[in-house]
C-alpha cells in the first residue's frame, strides 16, 4: 500500500497531477479541494494517498489532509459508490461539509454532487452517519521538511478496520510519540479491548 508521497510536482492536469519521486513519477488523481493547495510545478508537495486496484488499472488517489483520504474511504464503502465518484464528491465539497450534510441528513446538498441522484445521498446519509472525520489542518503538508505525524495513519489505519472516529482517537492517546504505525497499531487495539 502506498500510503504517502513527497517529491516533486512535474505536471498539473485537472484532476491528474504527476509527482517525481526520487526519478519515478506517480501519477495521481486528486480532489479540486486538494488540487487548488497544490503549489506551482517544481515544488515539493507532500500528499496522503489512496491505491484502489482494479482488473484493468492501478489507480492511486492523492489527498491533502488525512481526514479527506479517511472520508474518501468511507465514500467508497458506499453501495453505488466507486473511486471516480468519491473524488467527484470531494471536488464539490469539502470533508467538513460532506460530514455536515450527512449529520443534517440534508439530501438536496448530497445529491448536488456529480454522479449523486437522491436515493444515493439517502444511502449515504444511512451508512454514513458518525462515521466521517472532520477535516484537519493542511498547513505544512506541502512543506519539504514536515515531518509525517504517525498517528494520523494509525487513527487512518482504526477507521478502515471499522472503529469510528472517537474510537479511534481515544485509543491512540498514550501511544507515544515517535512510535511506528504498526506497533501504534498494535497498542491502539490494546487499548480498545481494555
Amino acid at each position: 500500500m502506498i500510503s504517502r508521497l513527497t517529491g516533486k510536482l512535474i505536471e498539473k492536469t485537472p484532476p491528474q497531477i504527476v509527482i517525481d519521486v526520487n526519478g519515478v513519477g506517480y501519477e495521481v488523481d486528486v480532489s479540486m479541494q486538494t488540487f487548488y493547495l497544490l503549489p506551482p510545478l517544481g515544488e515539493t508537495v507532500q500528499l496522503y494517498t489512496q491505491l484502489v486496484v482494479r482488473e484493468d488499472a492501478h489507480l492511486l488517489f492523492g489527498f491533502a489532509s488525512a481526514a479527506e483520504r479517511a472520508t474518501f474511504r468511507q465514500l467508497v464503502k458506499v453501495s453505488g459508490i466507486g473511486a471516480k465518484t468519491a473524488l467527484g464528491i470531494l471536488s464539490a465539497m469539502t470533508s467538513d461539509e460532506l460530514a455536515q450534510a450527512v449529520a443534517q441528513e440534508d439530501v438536496k446538498r448530497l445529491s448536488s454532487a456529480p454522479g449523486i441522484g437522491k436515493k444515493t445521498a439517502e444511502r449515504m446519509v444511512l451508512e454514513l452517519r458518525g462515521k466521517l472525520v472532520s477535516e484537519q489542518t493542511a498547513t505544512g503538508l506541502f512543506a519539504p521538511a514536515a515531518a509525517p505525524d504517525e498517528t494520523d495513519d494509525i487513527v487512518s489505519t482504526l477507521l478502515a478496520l471499522g472503529y469510528n472516529e472517537r474510537e479511534a482517537k481515544v485509543a491512540v492517546k498514550g501511544i507515544p510519540t515517535g512510535t511506528d504505525v504498526s506497533e501504534g497499531v498494535r497498542l491502539a487495539l490494546k487499548n480498545l479491548l481494555k
